[in-house]
């Protein structure tokens, strides 16, 4: 799922590839973990690892958090 993202360098964007904004972008839809995982070819179980991987990053508790601070920032 990290592919590294040239973009993930921006600040503004705390380290977060474009699949963690795409994750991030797909739970804010409402779509499940197990659903953004055929998306992203992984396993629902990674995606909610990867979650966890985001809200530490950018020191959140919860998947609404991270939602909700991506989407203040506008990256979703």
């Amino acid at each position: 799922m990290y592919r590294g993202d040239d973009l993930a360098s921006d600040p503004d964007r705390a380290g977060l590839t474009d699949d963690d904004l795409l994750l991030l972008a797909e739970l804010a839809k409402g779509v499940t973990a197990d659903r953004v995982g055929r998306t992203l070819d992984v396993s629902g179980r990674t995606v909610r690892r990867r979650l966890r991987c985001i809200c530490d990053r950018i020191g959140v508790a919860t998947a609404i958090e991270a939602v909700a601070w991506a989407a203040r920032r506008r990256l979703i």
